[in-house]
């Protein structure tokens, strides 16, 4: 019983935080926030056609193993060389400067890379800049954490 009942305040609590999280973003942040979050979903969808009108065309894509362009990442996402199938997101910060919105966020991802399951922490980081009154992702930043 009191097994179950800490789980049920621990359950309470991440979804009160995560909650709070969302309701201390300015509309500006939450706007950016949404779209990085859409685009996690998008890449574990393997939806290629929305990814393409969000990536900028010259941006880049930085890995564990390497980094490449657009068309690359594309096709990676497309064939399957790399399944973001779920990103565990556990905080986010967003930076603005001009026309440019900086995502930090810290996150485990699943995914399937080379047919095999991994799950590895990150800090991430995502460049959006603004063109003709669209955000487009420009970078996009893995860095291994020593957690877990």
């Amino acid at each position: 019983m009191k097994k179950v009942f800490v789980l049920t305040v621990l359950l309470i609590s991440s979804i009160l935080g995560v909650t709070a999280q969302e309701n201390s973003f300015s509309k500006e942040e939450q706007e950016i926030i949404n779209l990085s979050n859409d685009k996690w979903q998008w890449m574990s969808d393997k939806n290629v056609e929305k990814l393409a009108d969000l990536f900028h065309e010259a941006s880049q894509f930085v890995h564990m193993g390497g980094y490449w362009g657009k068309e690359q990442e594309l096709n990676t996402i497309k064939d399957g060389g790399i399944w973001y199938k779920k990103a565990e997101i556990h905080d986010q910060k967003v930076k603005f400067t001009e026309n440019t919105a900086t995502v930090y966020s810290i996150i485990h991802l699943n995914s399937v890379v080379g047919g095999n399951s991994v799950r590895f922490p990150f800090i991430v980081t995502e460049v959006f800049v603004r063109e003709n009154g669209k955000w487009l992702l420009s970078s996009l930043v893995f860095t291994k954490t020593l957690g877990e």
